[in-house]
């Protein structure tokens, strides 16, 4: 049982609001997977750059791997849930 999607014209202030809140967190959780992305990229780069321990170095690729993994993911999430707010399907995200 999915419910219609309602019209702006229709909407009061609460429904309004809460779509507004909804995409502002979808928005905030984007940030958060390009943030963690950026630390495993910064951490695999330090990762690389010691010498004096050689085999951590492959733990540096590793982080690089998963760095660009949490971006596509976050992507990918970001768009998936912009496309159900589109279209006005709430219940099941």
């Amino acid at each position: 049982m999915e419910k219609e999607k309602l019209p702006e014209e229709q909407m009061i202030v609460r429904d309004y609001l809460a779509r507004q809140r909804t995409t502002l967190a979808n928005d905030r959780t984007l940030l958060s997977y390009i943030r963690t992305s950026l630390y495993f990229l910064v951490s695999g780069t330090a990762l690389m750059e010691v010498n004096v321990l050689s085999h951590i170095s492959d733990l540096g690729y590793l982080a690089f791997a998963l760095s660009i993994g949490l971006m596509g993911l976050g992507f990918f999430n970001y768009f998936k849930v912009k496309k159900k707010l589109k279209r006005g399907v709430y219940n099941t995200m």
